[in-house]
Order: structure tokens, then sequence, then C-alpha cells
């Protein structure tokens, strides 16, 4: 296997990756920080179940972002919508980390957390779709389940990415870790992102979309 290749799927395991780094970081954050510093309420368990809500959130955005992305992926190309979607996923992810609090700029917080939420979900939407169709499209005829499987490696990376950065800062005192130690993981994720944007932009469109393209091409000089 050549390099371009291995560069495909080093692209799609990053992104599984990253997905699902972000959904153990919100996931757990939110019951430990965003229920007391952005969904403030005078009954915690009021403010604990908000911001459940806004996790499970993405989980009800997924779906539309899949008809979203995935439309302009097959209008755009694969690589580019990958790079995007990936873009808007990482971008959201660092906004949460630099976000100020309920404290700080008042209803605006939960509001505008709400808001990166709303972004993270759709681009989650074909993110691991997205990977499996770049690895598939890719590769030989032959391999095609063994590529169609790798984005699934991507899972257990970004768990236990998460898991070890998140349990890094919590050996921080309390009051540390609510102030600044909760935020490091999001900020960490951008090192991720940009790992996997040098990767994604550094490979071609799939062999398969070039053909549909090609293909799309003829016929409409076809009708002319």
């Amino acid at each position: 296997m050549d390099k371009s290749m291995w560069r495909v799927l080093i692209a799609s395991i990053v992104g599984s990756a990253i997905e699902w780094f972000d959904y153990f970081l919100y996931g757990t954050v939110a019951s430990l920080v965003f229920n007391q510093l952005y969904f403030v309420s005078k009954n915690p368990t009021i403010g604990l179940l908000i911001s459940y809500t806004s996790f499970a959130l993405a989980f009800f955005l997924r779906p539309v972002g899949g008809i979203i992305f995935s439309h302009i992926g097959d209008k755009l190309g694969r690589k580019k919508t990958l790079v995007l979607t990936f873009s808007l996923m990482g971008i959201s992810t660092f906004g949460m980390g630099v976000l100020p609090t309920y404290q700080v700029i008042g209803i605006w917080a939960p509001i505008f957390l709400t808001c990166l939420r709303f972004i993270q979900g759709l681009a989650l939407g074909i993110e691991w779709g997205g990977s499996v169709l770049l690895a598939v499209e890719y590769a030989p005829k032959d391999k095609r389940g063994l590529f169609g499987s790798v984005p699934q490696m991507g899972i257990s990376v970004g768990l236990i990415l998460g898991t070890l950065a998140l349990s890094v800062m919590t050996l921080l005192p309390e009051k540390d870790f609510m102030s600044w130690g909760w935020r490091v993981p999001f900020l960490l994720s951008a090192l991720l992102v940009i790992f996997g944007l040098w990767i994604r932009k550094g490979i071609e469109e799939t062999p398969s979309f070039k053909k549909a393209q090609i293909s799309t091409e003829r016929s409409v000089l076809a009708t002319v």
C-alpha cells in the first residue's frame, strides 16, 4: 500500500477520532461544569437537566447535518465537504474552551454554548459517514471492506484521548479545574483539528467522485 493510501486511512481515522473526542468531552463536562458555569439555575437539578439537553441537541441535529452535507458532498466533492465540516467541528469545540461563563456575560453564555453545540451537531452528522465514504471510494476493489472498517478505529482513539485529557485535568484542585482546567482538553482539540486538516488537504478528490464528475460532464455535453 503506497503513501497516498496510508494518508487517506489516517484522514478517515482522525475524523471519527475528533468526533468521539468531542462527544466524550462535552458529555462529561456537561455534568461536571456546564450545569454550574453556563446553565445556572436556583434549582441544581434543573440546571443539570438543561445541560444534558444541550448535550442531546447534537444527536437530534446529526441527521439534519448528514442530509445537508451529503448533498454538498455530491455537488462539490468529498474532500471539500469533509474539510468544511472538520473545520466547523474544530472551531465550535475550540470556541467552547474560550467561551466566557454565565458569571461574566450572563444569559449570553448558555446561548452561545448552545449555538456552538448546534454547529458541532450539524458537522458531526457527516463526519463518520464521510470518513467511511472517503476510505471506501479510495480503496482497491478487493479491499473495500477493510478500508471501510478503518474509520471505526477512530472511535476508540477519540474516547481514549478524551479520557486521558480529562483524567489529567481532574488531578488539579477543584477550584483550578472549575476555573480553567476543564477548558484545556477543548483547547487541545485544536491540535487534532490542525493535524486532520493538514492530512485531508494533502489528499486528492476520491477516484469514484472524479469518475462520476466526468460522466456527468459528458452527459451534459451530449445534450447540448
